[in-house]
């Protein structure tokens, strides 16, 4: 059995979450936070991919990634 790879250093997260919401958090709230982030640049990628195939480029430019953020974030809005 070889040992877990880590993905992201849960205390800093979770040193960060609380610094901002300044309300107490759950025991895993850092798992569901670092989550739902990875959907949203997930969601962002393949929006910027469809751009890119539309405007007929070759591969994900900058540019694209800025025109289809609005529509990513407006997906994520809680």
């Amino acid at each position: 059995m070889g040992t877990a790879l880590k993905v992201y250093p849960r205390s800093t997260l979770k040193r960060i979450i609380k610094a901002h919401s300044k309300k107490n958090l759950s025991k895993n709230v850092d798992v569901l936070i670092f989550l739902d982030y990875t959907l949203f640049l997930q969601s962002l990628l393949r929006e910027a991919s469809i751009y890119a195939k539309q405007a007929g480029e070759n591969g994900i430019s900058a540019k694209g990634i800025k025109r289809v953020t609005d529509v990513s974030l407006r997906k994520f809005k809680g």
